[in-house]
């Protein structure tokens, strides 16, 4: 293997392939990105078993062949090279990277021990924005259960539909139980069917991620393909392939807990309400983490209040359009700030029904933002 390559497009690949590689006593070639250099250009590959990322990145290559080397390292290595042109080397079952006047030889493992990452069977294709689906993903992956006592709740459900005029949407949807995320965006393209998956939370976070990277990119492609399989799901972002199992399982029927309803409907500024909550976050009960808001309809006012008795009392008045009768909600700060922040218009309506039913944060008249955030009360 020989080829030669830009430290910029060498880092960026590394930068997107590495970051999977984690520390594995038994199975070492699972520290390492696969190099494999042929015709079109260098491939970066790592897998953990249940994700697998492949970065393809422009090249010259002079001799075609392929290698493993740790990923932390070789990454490492790269981010303090100058900018340059790289320099790849495969001699004497070891890597040699020249950089500049830097030059150095990486020790690795055979690539024949490198895990195979499936190819993707036949499945349902879609494509969608990417700016759009990054958006979406910021609003709802926070809401996945963080452990996996109900396998399925650590996962974030996708629907793709595709209505007979249209070309469809994607709903995406997380719950830990506690509170509930539901984002719907457009599809540029759609298969025939409708199909739902449930993808783990750590492969969105990848693309997620791997959309970062690119985001003062103005070559960055505006679109992610998606292919769903019975038991695979891919995303195809440019020179990124992101492959992944999916989770087995039904996923509850989350709609039956969004009210239909509402008592009152409270409209303020998101800026005035997160600064609200964090202030009485100060003084929420440790380990409770609730704050109060209760609503008055004839100073059309929205009061957020906390008290402990180890630390003192706090609570603010924020001005507010109230539609309703006046009511009162207890809830976990931190939940609430997480809907809160996940919006991007500037205003935001609060929806409640009583202090023992749900509350609903949606964005204000934003309807390019399909959004709704439900958040379950602190029963006292």
């Amino acid at each position: 293997m020989k080829l030669s390559c830009t430290k910029e497009n060498l880092h960026q690949g590394l930068a997107i392939t590495s970051h999977i590689s984690t520390k594995n006593v038994n199975l070492p070639i699972l520290n390492n990105v696969l190099l494999k250099a042929d015709g079109g250009g260098l491939k970066l590959i790592s897998t953990n078993l249940e994700i697998a990322i492949t970065c393809s990145i422009r090249g010259k290559v002079e001799q075609q062949g392929e290698y493993t080397v740790p990923s932390k390292l070789f990454f490492d290595y790269v981010n303090l090279c100058p900018d340059e042109r790289v320099d790849i080397d495969l001699v004497d079952n070891a890597l040699s990277v020249s950089c500049g006047s830097s030059k150095t030889k990486i020790n690795g493992i055979v690539s024949t021990e490198f895990p195979l990452v499936p190819p993707a069977s036949d499945g349902q294709s879609y494509t969608v924005s990417a700016a759009n689906f990054s958006r979406a993903l910021s609003q709802t992956l926070f809401s996945a259960a963080t452990n996996e006592s109900r396998p399925e709740l650590s996962g974030v459900f996708l629907s793709f539909n595709n209505p007979v005029s249209g070309k469809g949407s994607l709903t995406l949807a997380a719950t830990d139980s506690y509170r509930l995320s539901e984002a719907v965006i457009k599809l540029s393209e759609a298969s025939d069917d409708q199909k739902d998956v449930i993808v783990p939370q750590r492969t969105l976070s990848e693309l997620n991620r791997v959309f970062s990277v690119f985001k003062d990119d103005v070559e960055a492609p505006e679109l992610v393909a998606v292919v769903v399989t019975d038991n695979q799901v891919v995303f195809r972002y440019g020179g990124v392939e992101i492959t992944s199992r999916t989770l087995e399982g039904p996923y509850p029927d989350y709609k039956q807990i969004i009210p239909e309803k509402t008592q009152t409907q409270v409209i303020i500024e998101k800026q005035d309400l997160q600064k609200a909550i964090k202030t009485a976050s100060l003084f929420s009960k440790t380990g409770l983490f609730d704050i109060y808001l209760k609503t008055n309809v004839g100073e059309q006012s929205l009061v957020t209040s906390a008290n402990d008795v180890s630390r003192g009392e706090n609570s603010v008045t924020l001005a507010s359009m109230i539609d309703g009768a006046d009511n009162e909600i207890a809830l976990n700060f931190r939940y609430l700030l997480d809907g809160v922040n996940a919006i991007r218009a500037e205003k935001v309506v609060c929806s409640m029904i009583d202090k023992a039913s749900p509350c609903v944060i949606t964005p204000f008249e934003s309807p390019e933002e399909k959004y709704q955030y439900i958040v379950m009360p602190i029963r006292q």
